[in-house]
């Protein structure tokens, strides 16, 4: 499925798989050159349905009006300069009727901007303030850890599409020349565990409850962690009551980031451990003790030793946050 002898197209590739997992079915494209990997990428995957039209406004309007039958996120993309500006009327429009869309624009790299570049216009925050989130992608590189990034980004990109409300999100995709493939390193391969625990997302019903069988999913796991991050809350004893009910309901430990109330209120909870910096330098404890899940609450602690130990073991996390923001700059 991975063409490892275009960058670009590896890139892409990994967008498209990413949000096919996701539950995208449907892709609107647009002509253009800078936006070949795009579409080549859409046009291949067998899970998403890739139509052609030509008018860039016309494309946009049209896929508004299948997400809004489908209240699923349809992609739309086209090539760089002016023709992302078409989309403004849709994403404009996204935004008010609340109906799921990404907006996906090709780009030059930004050493081709201002510069008069053909067909390049400074498309960063081009639709102001419209969509529920909109970022730049880095170039393309094969290296894993940044095909990591891309695919957190581009789950941050759906979720935020649909949840806490529905409505537009813009990512601006830039690709450097050649757009034909180029050399890569001959040893590099997507790990078998890449695409782990990627499928469409459900969310709650209310934004004080959590979703299905989640608590279940919990219980059956033994080698569990609970991290205090530095989240706050108004009222700290109730919330640090909260988090003593669920580590002692599931016998997971908590690790207490030192700007957590946690601290304060030790006596809540047997399992609070605040030293987990220290434990973590001896590399045999920290093997010994990896665990399989682990229940994230607010940003990570600062402790690079417990980010590295996360890196290393690669656990699968839940993100508690009273935030829309992405809280993993692991991108696991």
């Amino acid at each position: 499925m991975f063409n490892f002898s275009n960058i670009n197209t590896l890139w892409a590739a990994i967008v498209v798989e990413t949000l096919a997992r996701l539950g995208l079915n449907t892709a609107i494209i647009c002509p253009g050159s800078r936006s070949t990997p795009l579409t080549v990428a859409f046009a291949q995957h067998p899970q998403v349905e890739a139509i052609p039209i030509l008018d860039e406004r016309s494309a946009s309007f049209f896929a508004l009006g299948i997400a809004k039958k489908s209240r699923l996120p349809v992609a739309v993309i086209c090539t760089s300069g002016t023709a992302g500006a078409n989309f403004y009327p849709a994403v404009i429009e996204s935004h008010y009727s609340q109906v799921p869309l990404l907006i996906l624009t090709a780009d030059r790299p930004a050493y081709l901007r201002h510069c008069h570049a053909g067909q390049t216009i400074d498309q960063l925050k081009l639709y102001g303030n419209y969509p529920n989130w909109q970022a730049e992608l880095a170039q393309p590189t094969g290296e894993i850890r940044d095909l990591a990034y891309l695919r957190q980004t581009i789950i941050q990109a759906w979720e935020r599409a649909i949840f806490p409300y529905n409505g537009p999100v813009h990512l601006n995709f830039p690709f450097s020349e050649p757009l034909a493939p180029i050399t890569t390193p001959d040893n590099l391969a997507i790990p078998t565990d890449f695409w782990r625990g990627i499928s469409q997302p459900t969310y709650p019903q209310n934004l004080l409850s959590l979703p299905e069988n989640v608590i279940e999913q919990w219980q059956s796991e033994e080698k569990g962690i609970i991290i205090g991050g530095l989240a706050q809350s108004v009222d700290s004893q109730r919330y640090c009551q909260a988090i003593a009910r669920l580590s002692q309901l599931l016998c997971w430990p908590v690790l207490a980031e030192a700007l957590s109330p946690l601290r304060n209120h030790a006596e809540l909870n047997p399992y609070l451990i605040s030293t987990y910096d220290l434990i973590l330098r001896n590399p045999q404890l920290g093997e010994h003790l990896a665990p399989t899940k682990v229940i994230q609450i607010g940003e990570l602690p600062t402790s690079k030793q417990l980010r590295t130990w996360l890196d290393l073991t690669q656990p699968q996390r839940w993100i508690i946050a009273a935030s829309a923001d992405n809280f993993d700059p692991l991108h696991g």
